[in-house]
């Protein structure tokens, strides 16, 4: 079982979101900002941002990061002798947000769950959130106990020690994203609660009540362990063959432990809180439509084998849950997108090859 350290997965970033989670509609709204020639990649340079976007102007550099962070954007200098950055959408983000994509209105959960998972894996801008779901050694904590845990390990990271109170901010807003809300009459969150932050509606982590700290209240927080009903076999099976194609060694093809995909920090189980025994029957549902699919058993374990490119199947089988998008006329192949978009090309090969966005872009010049 491989041990993925903080440094590995993640580049050190910390309180970008301005204290807001991501919102209803944001992704959106950078997508079809940066796809309109009249806008285009400097959009959240602008003195206008606000009124382009359609927000406040302290929410455009939440929208900024956001982006970033799920992976819908990726950023490059403005130009050769300028300290900002301008931005331009992945490959990615046209295949899910263009009006003619996958679900450019996050109508589908399955949307919520796959943009979850793309934020988790490496590199991840939002160490906070990794450490979270893959290195607490818990499933309740508060945010002291997570602020605590991200600082050891951003020590042992070798990262320059950020301010706790930026920590602090990460761990306040992780839980402002994925716990609901309560009424004044002490029921869950109401429709407008998931308006404010949809990735509640993916149930993850729940208020577990208050516990003493010194001479304060503090509030618990526990990742849920129900069954995950509203996350398809499909984006399963997309997450565990993505994962894999993670490792060079399996780039063209072989296997990957069952028990890998459960419990290995940035895995699928971890991110998604699965048990081995759910991904193993999400696999057995996806597998039949694919024979290049297969699980052996070996003693005492379990193994996804894949004969060919594990990406390729992988968009094969999630591109399977929205009707085959990638086969309507005019669609862009990635290569053709950024011939389009090359400098968002080279920042996308790079990562694939291992190599993490050397600046944290959104900390940096605007102008």
């Amino acid at each position: 079982m491989l041990e993925i350290k903080l440094k590995d997965a993640a580049v050190p970033s910390f309180a970008r979101h301005e204290t807001f989670a991501p919102r209803f509609g944001w992704l959106h709204k950078a997508y079809t900002a940066l796809r309109d020639p009249s806008i285009g990649g400097e959009v959240f340079l602008q003195q206008d941002a606000p009124v382009r976007l359609g927000v406040g102007k302290n929410m455009v550099n939440a929208i900024r990061f956001w982006s970033y962070a799920f992976k819908i954007t990726v950023e490059h200098p403005r130009g050769r002798n300028s300290r900002a950055f301008a931005a331009a959408p992945t490959w990615e983000a046209r295949w899910l947000l263009d009006e003619d994509g996958a679900d450019p209105y996050l109508e589908d959960t399955a949307s919520l769950w796959l943009l979850h998972w793309w934020m988790l894996s490496g590199p991840s801008f939002v160490p906070t959130w990794w450490v979270a779901f893959n290195s607490m050694s818990s499933s309740r904590f508060t945010e002291d106990n997570l602020t605590e845990t991200v600082i050891r390990q951003v020590r042992t990271s070798e990262w320059e020690l950020p301010v706790r109170t930026s920590i602090a901010k990460d761990a306040d807003c992780l839980t402002k994203m994925y716990a609901r809300r309560k009424t004044p009459t002490g029921s869950p969150g109401s429709f407008e609660d998931l308006l404010d932050c949809p990735f509640r509606e993916l149930g993850l982590l729940e208020f577990a009540g208050t516990q003493r700290s010194g001479d304060r209240e503090e509030r618990v927080w526990q990742f849920t362990s129900t069954a995950r009903t509203s996350l398809p076999a499909r984006v399963i099976a997309y997450a565990c063959l993505d994962y894999a194609d993670r490792n060079p060694a399996l780039r063209q093809g072989g296997s990957i432990a069952m028990a890998r995909l459960a419990n290995e920090p940035g895995g699928p189980g971890r991110a998604l809180r699965l048990r081995e025994p759910e991904i193993v029957s999400a696999l057995e549902e996806v597998i039949p439509k694919y024979s290049e699919l297969e699980i052996s058993q070996g003693v005492g374990q379990r193994s996804l084998v894949f004969s060919r490119p594990p990406r390729d199947i992988a968009w094969d089988v999630l591109d399977g849950h929205y009707g085959n998008v990638r086969q309507r006329p005019g669609f862009p192949d990635q290569e053709t997108w950024y011939r389009e978009y090359p400098e968002a090309g080279s920042v996308m090969m790079s990562r694939r090859d291992g190599r993490i966005d050397g600046q944290l872009t959104l900390t940096g010049a605007t102008a």
